[in-house]
């Protein structure tokens, strides 16, 4: 029986021209990485193109026998690489926009539970900002427990925005990235990764496009 090897999330930025993709694919599998999932993350003005591939890598294999193999390559540069959940798949923006449109009233919660999924955060929450003192009132699995004073280091809550937490920031976590951005009704929501990569900006964009949908 064959046993599966590990799944990664592997976020690679590479020359914006012909070939190039071809090029990671090639070297990926050359050294046994089979590639389930590429997405356009970014775009730069410097000629540059930043992907998330997910690729399935047999047991006997270490990642950084591919990180090696994309660093081979002229102008590719692997930016993060970490274990992805075991059954995970990229997700369209359309697809949980479909998702919230169908049950409206509690569309919010909805955007929140898929947004570990569709921006690869490892987790997410929503914010009741109403008060004089912030209030969790839904999170993803993996959620955090946020209280009044961590909800204030979150602010400003009426633009989308990043803020980056040292290590510690919650007993036990290690630095960690979040992206804040409001919607209506007094409330925002908040995803972070822990350890990176960045948000990027085309990120930050598409949460809170999908954020100003919630009615």
């Amino acid at each position: 029986m064959v046993q599966d090897g590990p799944v990664f999330l592997m976020r690679i930025t590479l020359p914006d021209r012909p070939g190039s993709l071809g090029a990671v694919a090639t070297a990926l599998g050359g050294v046994g990485g089979d590639i389930n999932a590429v997405e356009i993350v970014h775009k730069g003005d410097d000629g540059t193109v930043v992907d998330d591939f997910i690729v399935d890598l047999p047991p006997d294999k270490l990642p950084e026998t591919i990180v090696t193999a994309c660093h081979q390559l002229e102008g590719v540069r692997v930016e993060w690489i970490s274990r992805y959940p075991e059954g995970g798949g990229l997700q369209s923006d359309l697809e949980a926009l479909e998702r919230m449109t169908a049950e409206p009233a509690h569309a919010a919660e909805t955007l929140v539970s898929l947004c570990p999924v569709v921006f690869r955060s490892h987790w997410a929450t929503l914010l009741d900002i109403s008060g004089e003192r912030g209030v969790l009132t839904y999170g993803s699995t993996q959620a955090p427990g946020l209280d009044a004073d961590l909800i204030k280091r979150l602010a400003p809550f009426d633009v989308a925005h990043r803020v980056d937490l040292e290590s510690g920031w919650i007993p036990g976590w290690g630095d960690s990235t979040v992206v804040v951005t409001p919607l209506k009704n007094d409330r925002a929501i908040a995803i972070g990764r822990l350890g990176g990569p960045p948000f990027m900006d085309s990120e930050i964009a598409r949460l809170h496009h999908l954020a100003a949908l919630v009615p």
